[in-house]
């Protein structure tokens, strides 16, 4: 496809729609709209132009200039991603969605939040909680990613093992279609299969098939009783079986899970500039548990606590107030920011498999790391099988680092699909892993995905290089 260049003429069009206060040209301050949180320079482009519409009416107009004109445009949330998905890969506009950012209703009637999508995670989060609420998405990035972005990509994070991924909690989304068509899909009932369901076509596009303007997020009653395990393990392979026995264990469903290698554990204490309690374990396993029984709480942490005993577990710190939860959470949720102190450049992957195959999956990680000689720290939710298993560029030249990232990878996905698992959990395919995921998919999926693109963006404008090529 071959796209259009941006003319002073557009430029003033897009003026006229949104004011020429938010329509920015200048190369320094776009210079923060051509990349995300991918540390490799090969995944940053530079808009031609940044434009920050406050409304739907505005995007749709946008998008109908876009058409005509035959320009691309990469809508953008925080630019917290990290597969490259918001980054303008072709040029032409860069459609923040930064000023869209209000939170529109709290319906306590019928438990739910009406957003804007440039509001952050973290704020959706308080203020359900100020109101006696549960918005159960939570990702590690909640306080900087904008609830948009997690609707794009399907988001994760620490309580989806009990919660579920980001769709399980939309209900209804305002879209603004590639055309510039303004539709809302669902909304605030909670059963509907009148046609097809749109809105989870919607979650997870990354947007490709259209623009999210307004979100419906389902609430429920704030959990009364929470309480954090924090358990090392002398050896990794024992701490990653873990995994499996507690959660096939007798009706416990701990709400998070997640599991960090000696690497992460090491990262994690010279980025918070602290020691860490068994810092020289293998590894750490994390749990969570919540409820609204005080006395059923604890019988699941003790049961938790018991399992991991008998498994290995040299000890185990049990967290039930607040301070001590954030000090245990702290470790876990830094975990990009403390690699990014050891390796400035690194490749953080995304991986998913069964749960039973985790152990199989981290086996695996640990041989290619050996066999090509490089460091692969892995951390993540291993409660719902999704591992973040990072490549470290550390002292390698680029040409070295990019022959044998590429070797790495081209080897981890295979183990993965031979496991039964995927190449995305939560972050999403992006320009990042688009060749790979042509590569892997089932070529009848990927033709289903193509369809469904050609069908709802004839022109290809909005975000291409994204996800998938059509050809």
């Amino acid at each position: 496809m071959r796209y259009n260049r941006i003319t002073t003429g557009i430029i003033d069009e897009l003026k006229s729609i949104v004011g020429e206060a938010n329509v920015i040209v200048d190369r320094e301050k776009m210079e923060v709209y051509g990349r995300d949180e991918v540390s490799e320079a090969m995944w940053q482009h530079m808009p031609e132009v940044v434009v920050k519409p406050e409304n739907a009416r505005q995007i749709s107009e946008i998008m109908k200039l876009a058409n005509r004109e035959l320009v691309p445009v990469t809508p953008r949330g925080a630019g917290t991603g990290l597969a490259a998905g918001a980054v303008p890969v072709l040029g032409g506009i860069v459609l923040s969605l930064e000023r869209m950012n209000r939170i529109l209703e709290v319906d306590k009637e019928n438990l739910f939040m009406v957003t804007e999508p440039g509001v952050t995670t973290g704020e959706v989060q308080r203020t359900a909680r100020a109101e006696g609420y549960l918005y159960a998405g939570d990702p590690c990035s909640a306080d900087s990613s904008f609830i948009g972005g997690n609707v794009a990509t399907n988001a994760g994070g620490n309580k989806a093992v009990k919660y579920g991924t980001t769709s399980r909690h939309i209900f209804g989304v305002e879209v603004v279609l590639p055309n510039g068509d303004i539709v809302t899909l669902g909304g605030k009932c909670v059963k509907n299969v009148t046609g097809y369901d749109l809105v989870h076509l919607m979650v997870g596009s990354e947007g490709t098939l259209g623009i999210v303007t307004k979100i419906y997020l389902k609430l429920m009653p704030l959990p009364k009783y929470v309480a954090d395990l924090l358990v090392p393990f002398d050896d990794v392979e024992k701490a990653i079986n873990i995994v499996p026995v507690i959660m096939t264990h007798g009706g416990i469903i701990p709400t998070c899970l997640e599991f960090m290698d000696n690497l992460s554990i090491k990262a994690a204490e010279l980025y918070l500039n602290q020691q860490l309690p068994y810092g020289d374990a293998a590894a750490y396993v994390i749990v969570e548990v919540d409820g609204n029984s005080e006395r059923q709480v604890q019988e699941d942490y003790e049961t938790i606590g018991k399992l991991c005993l008998e498994n290995g577990g040299l000890e185990v710190f049990v967290a039930d107030n607040k301070s001590t939860q954030e000090r245990i959470w702290k470790a876990r949720r830094c975990y990009a920011e403390a690699l990014r102190m050891i390796s400035p450049v690194y490749c953080m992957e995304d991986i998913v498999v069964p749960v039973s195959q985790i152990p199989r999956a981290l086996e695996a990680i640990n041989r290619i790391a050996e066999k090509y000689q490089i460091k692969i720290p892995c951390c993540g939710h291993a409660g719902d099988g999704n591992i973040h298993a990072t490549l470290l560029r550390e002292n390698r030249g680029e040409h070295s680092w990019h022959e044998v990232k590429e070797k790495v990878l081209e080897e981890m996905y295979r183990v993965v699909y031979d496991l039964g698992g995927n190449l995305s959990g939560e972050h999403g395919i992006g320009a990042k892993r688009k060749d790979a995921m042509a590569r892997f998919m089932d070529p009848v999926q990927l033709n289903m995905i193509r369809s469904i693109k050609k069908a709802l963006d004839p022109n290809l404008i909005l975000n291409p290089g994204k996800v998938v090529d059509v050809f």
